[in-house]
Order: C-alpha cells, then structure tokens, then sequence
C-alpha cells in the first residue's frame, strides 16, 4: 500500500511509495531534524485532565463479552480476587485499568511479579538506614528526631489495603512467575484485608497515628499501632499466563476468568474502536494473515492493531520481512 500524493506527468494525482517517507530512522549517518508522528491510541499515555490539568491516563477501549463482564461482576460483588487467565494478548492486564476507568477508582495500583517478589516488598518497604543516618541531625538542632513515618512507604499491596471509602484497583501481574509459596504468603492479607508493620506496633500505646508514605507523595496515610486495615476490600486482579498450578487454598479464595482469544468478529471490532470503522476497509488481507499464524503459533491482538496502525498510515506491509517483524511469533526461540 502506498500514500502521499505527487503528480504525475498526466496531471493526476498518484501516491508514492511510502518507503520514501514514512521512514524517521534511514541508517545512512545523516543528522536531520525529524517531526515525530502521532502515537498509536495504545501507546500513549498520561495527558492533563480539561478540568483540573492534573493528568490523567489516557482512555484506552476495552471490549468484553457478556459472559466474561458477568465474571468480572461476580468478582466485585463477593469481594473475592479475580484470577484472570488466557493467552498473551487477551487482554488479561488491560482489564484492570478498563475496571478502573468504567468505575472512577482512580489510577491502578500495578505490582508486576518475578521470581524474587516478596510479599513484604508489596506491603511496605522500611529505610533504616536513611532514618539512622539522618536521627542524628535534628537531635543536633533541636533534640527532636525526624517522624519514622517519613521513612516507610506503602508498596503497590499496602496502599490498596489503606483505610477509605472507595476501593482501589490492584494488578498483580503474572503471579505466576513469582515463588511458589507467594499464592500462599497472600491467603491471610486477602483474606483478613489487613497487615502490620512492625516497626509502628512497637512503638508506645499513647503514641499518635504516624503517616507513611503512600503512592500520591502529598497524602500520607494514617497508620495506628501499626495497623493497616481496608474499609472496603481492593479491586484485585491477579493474571496468569498459565506457567504452573496454584494451591487449592488459594483459587478457593478467587474468582476465575478464562479470557478467550477473539475471534473473527470481535478482532474486527477491537481494530474500529481502537483506529475507527474507516480501518476495517484495509484489515481484510491482515486479518486473514493474523488468524492463520494465531492458528500455527502464540500471536497477540496487540500486534494485529500494529500492523492495522501502519497500514492506515500508508505503509507498505505487503513485503515480507515488515510483516513478519510485526506478527512475529511469541513463542519458542528468539
């Protein structure tokens, strides 16, 4: 597929390969200074709210079927986890941010697992060093030492677990690349809705509620006795890709949600409320390539949208080597 207009020798307008230029990146040495395109809708990202100009994530669509949103709803009725699982590209991640949007919760809390995440690191995390190194400063001054509060703060867990009226939305993404034993290391938060920090429960009984550090820099919380206790249970959404079982003591506490691969029909409407129904009238030949490979090997939907984005600004899939770059397989070797 070609664009951008010149003329020709007849008079009438012909679009030129876009190889000559769509390219930002030629590989020749040459400096030039480049005006960068828009950003696929995916891909961008904070932008300052029309009322307040704080910003604010950009709004991405999401489209799920009726079944699954019945799922979801379970989910937030019963106050259980949502264990959401499903091939890469389903959409398991998106689904707590569209959670979020639809429901004002306000930006998602997002804990990405590996294999050495603790469940400590996604409570709080304490800085006794910075705190031992600076108590002696303020003792110089004015004998008072600095608030321990300043040196603890709430990691992605502990801060859905704060006290408020309106639940936050936890991402616990692919828990099952963490320790064996972190499904289990989770079963008593989940299931009491609170934790303690131990260096603010041992601190006298008469002593005032200390504010730790929480993910907004300017809203301290308030921890009594070194408690932290939800008023409402978080929204939280666990993924998995499937790479092992979790005990039975844990998916009893959970909601389960198999995401299907889109077919045909959904793909379709996935690319119009991404890129719009104009779209669809050059996804006819990409879609039928993406659902032969999807077929064979691991593809995302993600991808399809990519090569879709690159047609509609008039570049040439039609060879090969771009093509495959962009619907490249996901599994087996790199």
């Amino acid at each position: 597929m070609t664009s951008y207009d010149h003329p020709t020798g007849s008079g009438s307008p012909e679009r030129a390969p876009a190889g000559d230029d769509w390219r930002l990146f030629r590989g020749d040495g040459e400096r030039r200074p480049v005006a960068f395109p828009e950003a696929p809708p995916w891909r961008r990202f904070d932008r300052p709210d029309s009322k307040t100009g704080a910003k604010v994530p950009y709004p991405r669509p999401y489209l799920i079927g009726p079944d699954e949103s019945d799922v979801v709803n379970a989910a937030l009725h019963l106050r259980r986890p949502l264990l959401v699982t499903g091939q890469p590209g389903t959409g398991k991640s998106s689904l707590a941010h569209a959670i979020a949007h639809e429901l004002g919760l306000g930006r998602v809390l997002h804990w990405p697992v590996n294999s050495r995440s603790t469940l400590q690191e996604a409570l709080y995390q304490y800085d006794a060093v910075g705190r031992l190194r600076e108590a002696t400063l303020p003792r110089e001054a004015d004998g008072t030492e600095p608030d321990i509060g300043q040196y603890i703060q709430l990691g992605p867990l502990g801060n859905a677990l704060v006290h408020r009226e309106r639940p936050r939305v936890l991402l616990v993404d692919e828990l099952d690349k963490g320790d064996v034993d972190l499904p289990n290391d989770l079963l008593t938060v989940f299931e009491e809705g609170e934790f303690v920090i131990p260096e603010l429960a041992r601190l006298p009984k008469d002593h005032a509620p200390v504010h730790v550090q929480t993910d907004h820099p300017d809203k301290p919380a308030p921890v009594e006795r070194g408690h932290v206790r939800c008023a409402e249970f978080p929204v939280v959404i666990i993924t998995s890709n499937g790479e092992r079982e979790f005990p039975p003591a844990f998916l009893r506490r959970c909601i389960r949600l198999d995401l299907p691969e889109p077919d045909e029909r959904r793909l379709r409407d996935i690319v119009a409320a991404h890129l719009g129904d104009s779209a669809l009238d050059q996804v006819d030949d990409l879609l039928e390539t993406f659902l032969e490979r999807r077929a064979a090997g691991e593809l995302a939907t993600d991808q399809l949208l990519n090569a879709v984005f690159l047609r509609k600004g008039g570049i040439n899939l039609d060879a090969g080597p771009l093509l495959q770059a962009v619907l490249h397989r996901l599994g087996g070797a790199v």
